[in-house]
């Protein structure tokens, strides 16, 4: 007796309600706590803040600070990329949950699109709050005429960010304890390469080899294209470039998330390590 085939649309529903259940539990988990916020947004407003001060201080033009805001309101979501995506996986693996994963009739894709969806709506909620705080606090100028390109490449960039989230969660499937080295070991460099606390305008400052191995992350580019438009007044003219780039990491990671994640997952089947616990 051959068993039932579902189709496509059944696949793609049920593909969707995982999704929704991984978002929900996301959402919900991270509002869940009131301090929880108010720590997210007002303690990077702090390091922030010491940025703004030490530009006005040494007499640096005003732009530098709403510069520095942006930088600070992007970190946050680099900072979920990292550890509410990228280790999510070790911490189900930790907790037993993936075993449920591994055996439910969904894709895994789908359940880390889900991830990314809830931590995407939490962080950009706490990274409103950073940008409000940021500029209400310190006064800084903006120059915002093409809110609708802004806010494109601003999708663009958490898009591309997500996606390399799913290269790492991938990755870190297998991973144990390493993962919180990995993560602490990426966190510095990225600030720096992606110019969080410093604007464009001093690239020119840091060797090649460097702003060469900068443009190899999706927030330094994204972040350089916002900055270009909400600071300096530009249009789509001005970051078309930024606009293909961005679109190319997508194309490549997304992809390349998929694979990894399939291949990640039969290797951890052939080797029993996709269920071992507290290695």
């Amino acid at each position: 007796m051959s068993l039932p085939t579902i189709g496509f649309r059944d696949e793609l529903l049920s593909n969707l309600k995982a999704a929704y259940a991984r978002m929900w539990v996301r959402i919900k988990g991270g509002n869940r706590e009131a301090t929880h916020f108010i720590a997210e947004v007002f303690l990077p407003v702090l390091t922030i803040g010491a940025y703004v001060i030490l530009y006005r201080s040494l007499g640096l033009p005003s732009t530098l600070g709403s510069a520095v805001i942006l930088g600070g309101a992007m970190i946050a979501f680099w900072m979920n990329v990292l550890w509410n995506m990228s280790a999510q996986w070790y911490w189900e693996k930790e907790m037993g949950n993936l075993e449920m994963y591994m055996v439910a009739p969904v894709s895994r894709m789908a359940i880390l699109f889900g991830m990314s969806l809830g931590g995407m709506i939490n962080t950009s909620i706490r990274a409103l709050g950073i940008l409000i705080l940021g500029v209400y606090v310190f006064q800084v100028p903006f120059q915002l005429h093409d809110i609708f390109t802004a806010s494109f490449i601003f999708l663009l960039t958490v898009v591309a960010l997500y996606s390399l989230g799913m290269v790492f969660a991938s990755l870190y499937m297998l991973y144990g304890r390493e993962v919180w080295h990995t993560n602490q070991l990426l966190m510095e460099p990225v600030f720096f390469l992606s110019g969080s606390y410093f604007p464009s305008i001093y690239i020119s400052a840091i060797p090649f080899w460097v702003q060469l191995a900068a443009t190899a992350i999706p927030m330094t580019v994204g972040l350089d294209a916002i900055r270009r438009i909400a600071i300096y007044g530009g249009d789509i003219s001005t970051v078309w470039l930024h606009i293909v780039a961005l679109i190319a990491f997508i194309l490549v990671l997304f992809p390349l998330a998929r694979k990894a994640l399939n291949f990640m997952e039969s290797l951890g089947k052939k080797e029993g390590r996709l269920t071992l616990r507290w290695q």
